[in-house]
């Protein structure tokens, strides 16, 4: 014959262990929505920044040594997204798959002509250009006097002589569809950082 186990009784849980478990429920539960409340907002953050680099704020790295002395290969810059730009401005444009740095020169209209010592005139006004540390005619093969084409812009590299830009056929003049952007601001390297001119 079996024993008959004595049942223990079962006691209920007291007010103290009950406060505690359901603290423990509201602690999770408001983790869990405090956890998904700060990755979608760090989601959105993070698809803004994206959005402003790449439509408002163009960030770019400088390859080559076309722009020496104002802009060194390596150097990063923000470019402002914008088809509104003035002689003297640096741009970056598309190129053959690529993005070229160049500063323009003259605007739609205007006749460029470039002597053998690399002065530069706008129509028949000698170019002040105080970015520049030596001047050259460079890759030119095009007819001088230039005019500018409507809708186009002339840009030149601020180291003539190894720049391939509007005095080049290869590249030629500037169209404003072309432009990403005008640069504005080189934030590396940091000693560096500061607004390009």
């Amino acid at each position: 014959m079996k024993k008959k186990q004595r049942e223990v009784p079962v006691q209920a849980p007291t007010l103290e262990l009950l406060e505690a478990e359901l603290k423990k429920e509201q602690y999770k539960r408001n983790y869990r929505r405090v956890l998904m409340s700060t990755a979608f907002s760090l989601l959105v953050v993070a698809a803004a920044a994206v959005l402003v680099a790449v439509l408002l704020l163009p960030v770019l790295q400088i390859n080559g040594v076309s722009m020496t002395e104002t802009l060194q290969d390596g150097d990063i810059v923000v470019a402002l997204n914008s088809k509104k730009f003035a002689t003297g401005d640096v741009i970056a444009f598309y190129y053959n798959n690529s993005i070229l740095v160049k500063r323009v020169i003259a605007a739609a209209g205007d006749w460029v002509d470039i002597d053998e010592e690399g002065n530069v005139y706008v129509n028949g006004e000698l170019l002040n250009e105080p970015y520049i540390s030596e001047k050259a005619l460079g890759e030119c093969n095009i007819e001088l006097p230039y005019q500018v084409p409507d809708g186009k812009c002339f840009v030149m590299g601020d180291h003539r002589a190894t720049s391939i830009d509007s005095r080049n056929t290869a590249v030629g003049c500037i169209s404003d569809s072309m432009v990403v952007g005008r640069i504005m601001v080189r934030v590396w390297p940091l000693e560096e950082m500061g607004i390009v001119k």
